[in-house]
């Protein structure tokens, strides 16, 4: 004979299942973390696999204060723990190597001493002042990113909670911005001279350079130029290598003669991009690199590469004095 199950039959086997759970492991509880940061930017966060989302935006120095909410999945049974504790915590991950993740920035606050929680309640926090140097970052084989986490220590297993945040870091322009000028050739064949208007560009940044014909002997069916962004992660013989092409620009289509000169102008605002980062706590860096391309009639490519440093165009005066006018008026009010 078959057996029958309505649903009110599964319900009441689910609820004494919790039932028997309880009475072994006590009350379960789960945690929300809401930040203080209603008025503030958000920004996108790329996620390990491939999509985004957004995050609540800060910068180096500035405070990270919220509120933890720790809600009782069984009113009126108490949750035994031994200590509940907020972190803010700076972490490298190595996608190969995921183990060994490495904390850069650690700073733990105590929430509640070992002992009963008998109500769902919530605790303030305030992290004060807290250094954040690098950019949230999520490449090929590397991440960087900031998180709270809170955790409710118990006797067989913790619960945890993490929530991220988005970080960028902001430079002023630079001292000195020199251009990059560069001869190649092939002795007798080809020579030319290639010129960018400097060597450091932000975000939203043009690039803007010529390229001289001096002597051509060799049939050039097309030129372009890309945009390279090199990963690289570990070190010694554990370094790997990560190169993919950001964009790709086709500058000249057809045949140039001696003396001709070539126009560039390349809009970076339309690209995914990371500032420069350059060995970051010894554990990966992000380079990039202008790659000039000539490809001749019988499809032989000749290439040069050219490094190039990406910045974040912090606030301008104006802007500042902005920030800083509405900061004395708050203070006033």
């Amino acid at each position: 004979s078959s057996i029958r199950m309505t649903t009110s039959t599964v319900l009441r086997i689910e609820s004494e299942n919790l039932s028997i759970m309880s009475f072994f492991f006590g009350n379960s509880a789960e945690i929300e973390i809401q930040l203080n940061a209603d008025k503030r930017k958000k920004a996108e966060l790329k996620l390990e696999n491939g999509e985004k989302e957004k995050a609540f935006l800060y910068y180096d120095g500035e405070a990270v204060t919220g509120k933890v909410h720790v809600r009782l999945k069984n009113a009126g049974r108490k949750l035994e723990h031994y200590g509940i504790k907020v972190e803010f915590i700076g972490q490298i991950q190595l996608f190969y190597d995921r183990a060994n993740s490495t904390e850069f920035t650690s700073l733990v606050k105590e929430l509640a001493p070992p002992g009963d929680l008998q109500r769902s309640t919530s605790f303030d926090f305030a992290f004060q002042n807290v250094e954040k140097q690098h950019e949230t970052y999520t490449g090929i084989n590397a991440r960087l990113r900031y998180f709270i986490r809170v955790s409710i220590v118990r006797r067989m297993s913790n619960v945890v909670k993490e929530h991220d945040i988005a970080v960028h870091t902001l430079s002023s322009y630079p001292d000195l911005n020199n251009s990059i000028k560069m001869e190649v050739g092939i002795e007798d064949c080809l020579h030319i001279e290639f010129e960018y208007n400097k060597s450091k560009y932000h975000l939203k940044d043009v690039i803007v350079g010529k390229i001289y014909f001096l002597l051509v002997r060799i049939k050039i069916k097309h030129m372009e130029l890309a945009i390279i962004k090199r990963e690289t992660t570990g070190s010694g013989p554990n370094m790997y290598h990560e190169s993919e092409n950001v964009t790709k620009y086709e500058i000249m289509d057809g045949a140039p003669v001696k003396g001709e000169s070539i126009p560039i102008r390349l809009f970076l605002a339309g690209f995914e991009l990371a500032p420069t980062m350059r060995d970051v706590f010894k554990k990966f860096s992000v380079r990039y690199f202008l790659n000039l391309v000539l490809v001749d009639e019988e499809d032989r490519r000749y290439f040069k590469q050219q490094e190039i440093q990406i910045w974040r165009k912090g606030p301008t005066k104006k802007t500042m004095a902005a920030i800083e006018a509405d900061m004395t008026k708050k203070l006033g009010d």
